[in-house]
């Protein structure tokens, strides 16, 4: 499978290949050889040169939207984009207007409300904070605009994929 990721200014070049538990992955032409597994829905583990990486992929509200893949150091906002798919839809009327969700990476509990209803965000603004796995990270606003909903409050429990708070 050949695809386009994008995170942050940069596009990449990917193309995966599965054979059995192996997966062979070309980025940007540097080749890859992984071992591969989804312990649970949306947590990855990937092996590589005898070091295990483990991502968590929250699901993208639409296809071709960003993704955003946490690790235990960093969070990315990703992009996949087939270019398959872009040879028919040359004129679809994608725009960055509509809503857009903070939904969590993992189970934790929220430590800390950063925005309130009605304040005006940045992209990349933190809106609240979630500590899991003895880790408080950051959630963080997918686009700038303003915070429609707050769906939790301080000392709640979430799981993992639960919406948080809605960016309008």
């Amino acid at each position: 499978m050949k695809i386009q990721a994008q995170a942050g200014e940069s596009l990449h070049d990917v193309e995966i290949n599965r054979e059995g538990g192996k997966v062979f992955a070309r980025v940007d032409g540097r080749e890859y050889e992984l071992e591969a597994s989804e312990p649970e829905p949306n947590v990855f583990l990937l092996k590589h040169a005898g070091k295990i990486h483990e991502f968590y992929v929250a699901s993208a509200a639409q296809p071709g939207s960003p993704q955003i893949v946490s690790s235990r150091d960093n969070d990315f906002e990703v992009t996949l984009i087939d270019p398959k798919r872009l040879r028919g839809s040359a004129g679809s009327g994608g725009s960055a207007d509509g809503l857009a969700e903070i939904k969590t990476m993992m189970p934790g509990k929220v430590v800390r409300l950063i925005a309130s209803v009605g304040d005006s965000v940045e992209k990349g603004d933190a809106v609240l904070v979630v500590e899991a796995m003895k880790m408080q990270n950051d959630l963080k606003a997918p686009k700038a605009g303003v915070v429609k909903e707050i769906r939790v409050s301080e000392g709640s429990t979430v799981a993992a994929g639960d919406v948080l708070a809605v960016i309008e």
